[in-house]
């Protein structure tokens, strides 16, 4: 008897839901719709996460934001509710600003170009905050050496570095010029050997 006290309880502290279904269904789209904003107003950094300090936000605002999200409810069924009411608001903003693109523009924002034909965009970093060392980095995780390489370097909306390198990049360039002089070199080592060849021939044959 005892057990099926027991169970009875586990079961019922487990999927027992506190607030109403209602709130538990408003609450995640409430805070869904505020962190959009909130995204909107500070801007492309944070999603990028460029140090350690834009990661700390992230982790930090998920968890602030997490009894508002399922309130005072430890239940199975309320942690469940909350993360189909999610789901199911993401799928519909997405499902809505795929039909209406100039919606989308508004609310993810616009491109922000921070190098352009070679050259810092110092205006645009500056809105973005984002800092020339900072650019630095991100140019070597994707494979340059440094900025002079970079044609150009985009911050998406969605907080992705778009970056489009000169043609030819500067360090091929500079290998391709080494080859070059190499080569010159390797012909005029060539014509001197020729020459001190023939110059042997003509003192024996004298």
């Amino acid at each position: 008897m005892s057990g099926l006290l027991f169970a009875d309880a586990l079961w019922s502290s487990m999927f027992h839901l506190g607030p109403s279904l209602l709130e538990k269904i408003l609450r995640p789209i409430i805070v869904y719709a505020f962190l959009i904003l909130l995204l909107r107003i500070f801007g492309k950094r944070e999603l990028a996460q460029l140090n350690p300090f834009d990661l700390v936000v992230l982790l930090c605002l998920s968890n602030t934001v997490q009894n508002s999200i399922i309130g005072d409810d430890n239940s199975v069924t309320g942690g469940l509710v909350g993360a189909v009411s999610l789901c199911a608001i993401n799928y519909v903003v997405i499902r809505y600003l795929f039909r209406h693109r100039r919606l989308d523009q508004i609310i993810a924002g616009k491109p922000t170009t921070l190098i352009r034909e070679g050259k810092l965009v110092r205006s645009a970093m500056a809105c973005e905050l984002i800092t020339k060392a900072e650019l630095l980095s991100i140019a070597h995780r994707q494979g340059f050496y440094s900025l002079e390489e970079v044609e150009s370097c985009v911050l998406e909306p969605g907080g992705t570095f778009s970056i489009q390198g000169r043609e030819p990049r500067m360090r091929e360039q500079h290998h391709a010029e080494l080859l070059d002089r190499i080569d010159q070199l390797a012909r005029q080592v060539e014509a001197l050997t020729a020459r001190l060849a023939a110059d042997e021939k003509r003192a024996s044959s004298s």
